[in-house]
């Protein structure tokens, strides 16, 4: 499958695969290698190392400390369950779930850290940045910076009251600050990783999206008004057969050009590199309507235009055809194709609307939706009305060239569906 532009469309089923069901975002460039980590798995990972590097450090201190077995066991039971509530507290969205269960683990959390510094003292100290971070992710800012920096100011009393010297508490405090600040840091960027892997994922699932969008509305754009012409012409030649094999030949030599052209549009819309013109496309439609017996009046003044502009002309004039022949038991159609200043203006009414056919607006069908998108896209507008003596009108109005640099014209557009 391709974009608009031609160029490949890059990402999960682009060629017609399924997604694998991984969990991992396709990534442009990078191999289909097992051992490939993608970079949320890689910003958990590292999270958990230097949490992990944090506790080594406290387990040194106690283990180089005469203590006894039973309370280094006490110590590593301690430490394995902050390990636990910290690496809670560090996954994504964690401060969305309900303070009472928030308030609850940082409670649990704090009993961790401060009841063994009355067996350890000041060696326990460095766990306290880990409750430093935690309160930084869980609460609010008004709440959470207060309460970072008391914990941070009361690891200045353990060396104090063990009568250390005032730099070992000032080293705690600041230890105990900066630890904190790397554990909301480092959770803080593994959640944004997290958010930027989730959207390129859905930014994908869009752009494949919109491509199979665009592809149908082509599809539906060329392939309804070939057949409306081959069923229009075929009819006409089961007429003329018996009488006038000639001009039925002739006929069948039109269908049989309809449909080569037909496929070839196909195939054009495969690779994204579609044109049409607007002249073209109305003479084309002057021969169609004059070979089922419809009058046309036709007033076209183009001139140079824009070639996306030219060719959602075309489109709209190739739909209003369409549907005219479908809808309609009309005798006369007028086409007036204009530019005046800056400004092209495409105006088809017919006067044999179906009674039957009741639906005129914009966004119904697939039809005029399309091509109402597709206007959107070149700063155009579409409007239809009728008239109670049957008589419908689609009039399209677009800038002969468009200005590329106005914002929110072409992401409007994609808004509501793909262009073409």
């Amino acid at each position: 499958m391709r974009r608009g532009d031609g160029r490949p469309l890059e990402g999960p089923g682009a060629a017609g695969e399924a997604e694998p069901e991984t969990g991992d975002a396709f990534v442009p460039g990078v191999p289909a290698d097992p051992l490939y980590l993608p970079a949320p798995r890689i910003a958990r990972v590292i999270l958990v190392v230097v949490l992990l590097g944090y506790l080594s450090v406290t387990s040194l201190n106690l283990a180089a400390a005469p203590h006894t077995r039973s309370s280094l066991a006490m110590s590593f039971v301690c430490q394995a369950g902050v390990f636990l509530l910290q690496i809670g507290h560090s996954r994504a969205r964690a401060r969305l779930s309900p303070l009472p269960r928030r308030c609850a683990t940082l409670g649990s959390q704090a009993v961790l850290t401060f009841a063994p510094l009355v067996f350890f003292q000041s060696q326990w100290g460095s766990m306290a940045g880990f409750l430093a971070g935690s309160l930084l992710l869980l609460l609010p800012p008004r709440w959470a910076w207060p309460a970072y920096g008391l914990v941070g100011l009361t690891m200045a009393l353990p060396p104090l009251l063990e009568g250390l010297p005032l730099r070992d508490a000032f080293y705690l405090v600041q230890s105990t600050l900066l630890t904190g600040l790397v554990v909301y840091g480092l959770s803080r960027l593994a959640e944004l990783v997290q958010v930027l892997h989730d959207t390129r994922v859905e930014r994908t699932r869009m752009a494949v999206t919109q491509e199979r969008l665009r592809f149908a509305r082509d599809l539906h754009d060329l392939l309804g008004y070939s057949l409306s012409v081959i069923t229009l012409k075929s009819e006409l030649i089961h007429r003329l057969v018996p009488s006038h094999p000639e001009r039925a030949m002739e006929e069948v030599g039109e269908v049989l050009a309809v449909s080569r052209k037909s496929l070839a549009d196909v195939r054009s819309v495969a690779a994204g590199l579609r044109g049409m013109s607007l002249e073209q496309e109305l003479s084309s439609a002057e021969s169609l309507l004059r070979s089922a017996d419809v009058t046309v009046h036709a007033d076209i003044r183009l001139g140079a235009i824009d070639p996306e502009v030219d060719t959602v002309l075309a489109a709209v004039a190739r739909e209003a055809v369409t549907n005219l022949l479908r809808h309609s038991r009309a005798g006369i159609c007028a086409i007036t194709a204009v530019r005046e200043g800056g400004l092209v203006r495409l105006r088809i009414s017919n006067d044999g609307v179906d009674p039957g056919y009741r639906d005129m607006s914009p966004h119904s069908g697939s039809g005029l939706g399309n091509l109402e998108t597709r206007l959107r896209a070149v700063q155009g507008r579409l409007s239809v009305s009728r008239a109670e003596a049957e008589t419908f009108a689609l009039t399209a109005e677009a800038p002969a060239r468009p200005d590329r640099g106005a914002s929110g014209t072409r992401a409007e557009a994609y808004a509501q569906g793909p262009v073409a």
